[in-house]
C-alpha cells in the first residue's frame, strides 16, 4: 500500500465517526472503469468503512457515484441465470409477480415469441434461481459498504437489450433510479449491475455522468423520441447532452455499483446479438417510506398504480409504497423498517 493510501486509511477511520472534509487527490483504483483525478474537497458520506473498499475506491465512489469491480460474478453463475431466463421466455416456468417486458418496436415485428421478443424481466423475487443473484456473498459484501449491514433487495431486473429495429427504441433515456423509489435516504440505496456478456458501445453499454449523484432528484418524464419509448422508461427532463459522460465497457462477470441519484442510461444496440445484464437495487432495511404526492415522483406513482390495478384487480385503497413492501426481500441482517 502506498504511503498516501496508508495515511488516508488512518484518516478515514476517524472521519467515519463525525463527518469531515478531506482533499481528494488520488486517482481511481484499478477496479474502477476509468481514471479520474481528484481536485475538490469531498465528504465521505456515501460509503462505510467495512475494510473491503480501499481508500482509493472509497474516494472514487465519493467523487463519481459509481465503482466497477472486475470479474465479481462467476461464469458458472451467469450461465445458470441465462438458462433460467431462457426457461421463462419459453414459458416453461410461471413466476408470480414477474413482469415480462417487450421492446415497443419488437412487439410489432416478425420476431417469434421466445427470448428475442423479451427485452426485460422485472421483479423476479419469486424465481429462486434468478433471485440467487441478489444474495451472492461477493455481491452483498460490496453492497454493505453502501447500505450498512441490514440489507433489503428491493428491485430486480434482467435486461435483454435487443438489436435495434431501426427506431432507436433500444436506447434507455438518461435517468436517476431514485425517481422510481418511494423510500429514503438515497445515500443508503445502491444498485449492483452485472454484465452477463461483454458490453461495449456497440451493443449499448451503460453511460454514466460522473458526480451527478451529489445533486438532487430531477424531474422525469417520457422523452419525445420519434421511434417511441418503452413503457416506464422515464428520462430526465431538459437533459443536457453536453455533460461529461463515461461509457462503462465491461466483461462478463464485471459488476458496477452506483448511487440512485447518478444520472445514467444506455445507447442503442447496434449489433445482431442481445446484450444481457442482471441487476438488483438494494436499500438499508433502516430506510423508510415517503409520500411522493406533490413531488416530481407523482407521475411514476400514478403510472405504477394504474398498472397494478389492471394486473391484480386492486381497488384504490393501496398505496405506491405497498407495491415496494410487497416485493422487497431481506437478504442480510434484520428487517427493521422497510
Amino acid at each position: 500500500m502506498s504511503r498516501a493510501a496508508e495515511r488516508l486509511r488512518l484518516l478515514i477511520s476517524h472521519l467515519d465517526r463525525p463527518p469531515a472534509t478531506i482533499v481528494s487527490f488520488l486517482r481511481a483504483a484499478p477496479t474502477s472503469a476509468q481514471s479520474f483525478s481528484y481536485s475538490s474537497p469531498q465528504r465521505l458520506r456515501y460509503t462505510d468503512n467495512t475494510d473491503l473498499l480501499t481508500p482509493e475506491q472509497r474516494l472514487f465512489f465519493e467523487e463519481n457515484g459509481f465503482i466497477l469491480i472486475k470479474n465479481l460474478v462467476s461464469e458458472e453463475d451467469i450461465d445458470k441465470f441465462r438458462k433460467e431466463f431462457e426457461r421463462v421466455c419459453r414459458q416453461e416456468v410461471k413466476v408470480p409477480g414477474m413482469v415480462v417486458m417487450r421492446d415497443v418496436a419488437i412487439v410489432k415485428s416478425e420476431f417469434v415469441p421466445d427470448q428475442k421478443a423479451v427485452s426485460k424481466l422485472q421483479d423476479f423475487q419469486e424465481d429462486p434461481e434468478l433471485f440467487r443473484y441478489c444474495s451472492l456473498p461477493q455481491i452483498l459484501k460490496y453492497v454493505e459498504c453502501f447500505t450498512g449491514p441490514n440489507i433489503m433487495a428491493m428491485h430486480t431486473m434482467l435486461i435483454n437489450k435487443p438489436p435495434d429495429a431501426g427506431k432507436k427504441t433500444s436506447r434507455h433515456p438518461m435517468h436517476q433510479d431514485l425517481h422510481y423509489f418511494p423510500f429514503r435516504p438515497a445515500d443508503r440505496i445502491v444498485c449492483s449491475w452485472t454484465a452477463m456478456e461483454r458490453v461495449d458501445r456497440q451493443n449499448g453499454c451503460l453511460v454514466v455522468l460522473p458526480g451527478t449523484h451529489t445533486s438532487t432528484l430531477r424531474e422525469h418524464d417520457y422523452p419525445e423520441w420519434e421511434g417511441g419509448v418503452n413503457k416506464m422508461y422515464h428520462g430526465v427532463r431538459d437533459f443536457d447532452p453536453t455533460l461529461p459522460s463515461v461509457h462503462l465497457e465491461m466483461e462478463k462477470g464485471d459488476t458496477v455499483f452506483f448511487h440512485p441519484l447518478l444520472i445514467h442510461g444506455s445507447g442503442m444496440n447496434q449489433t445482431q446479438g442481445f446484450r444481457k445484464a442482471i441487476s438488483c437495487h438494494y436499500a438499508s432495511a433502516d430506510c423508510y417510506y415517503i409520500d411522493v404526492k406533490g413531488t416530481t415522483q407523482e407521475n411514476i406513482e400514478k403510472e405504477v398504480k394504474e398498472i397494478a390495478t389492471r394486473k391484480y384487480d386492486l381497488d384504490d385503497g393501496f398505496e405506491f409504497k405497498d407495491t415496494w413492501a410487497f416485493k422487497g426481500r431481506l437478504v442480510q441482517g434484520e428487517r427493521t423498517s422497510l
